[in-house]
């Protein structure tokens, strides 16, 4: 069972920026409804996409650095990195349809910038 990889200020870079795979970074904090009530969602994508995406998930309070460098405003917040590269940036409790619609519009985008 894949589980949602834990983020800090420390590995920041090494797990996201560096990675040779796409990653799903959920901004959160413990304090914040909606960012609970997404979190089996969140589980669910790891366990779908363990192998060809890294979904990761940084608490904002514990890890302020990070969050403070990617202007994150509100939680929860949802980022696609690829290449060390933000690709796209959602605000606001989202369903798994939305988060995979997040990760098929961002392919799309992807492969319309390679022509």
């Amino acid at each position: 069972m894949t589980k949602p990889l834990i983020l800090t200020d420390k590995n920041f870079e090494e797990e996201v920026l560096k990675s040779p795979i796409p990653v799903l970074v959920d901004f959160w904090a413990s304090w914040c409804p909606p960012c609970k009530m997404v979190e089996p969602t969140i589980k669910e994508l790891a366990e779908q996409f363990g192998n060809t995406m890294k979904i990761a998930k940084i608490n904002t309070d514990q890890n302020p650095k990070t969050a403070s460098a990617y202007n994150i405003m509100g939680v929860p917040t949802f980022a696609l990195f690829k290449n060390g590269k933000e690709l796209t940036r959602r605000i606001g409790a989202q369903s798994e349809h939305q988060l995979l619609n997040m990760f098929s519009e961002t392919t799309l985008q992807n492969s319309h910038t390679k022509k």
